[in-house]
């Protein structure tokens, strides 16, 4: 998993990270109100499989944003 922080005016920010689709990748994005990258990833590696599990579901029901996988917070 590559992810990649941005950080939003509001203090939140983004996690963007790629879901293994066999060979291939998506791209996807989970929305945050963390303010550290640290949080972030921490947040992200604990609900991993939830995490996954809900992009696949939206990549499968065609959800995706500009080609992106939009996820928020749990």
């Amino acid at each position: 998993m590559q992810v990649v922080p941005r950080i939003k005016p509001d203090g939140g920010g983004t996690i963007t990270f790629f879901l293994a689709l066999g060979a291939g990748r998506q791209l996807c994005r989970l929305a945050t109100t963390f303010r550290t990258q640290k949080q972030a990833f921490s947040y992200l590696q604990k609900y991993r499989t939830e995490f996954e599990r809900i992009a696949r579901a939206q990549l499968a029901s065609g959800e995706l944003e500009d080609g992106v996988i939009v996820l928020s917070m749990l």
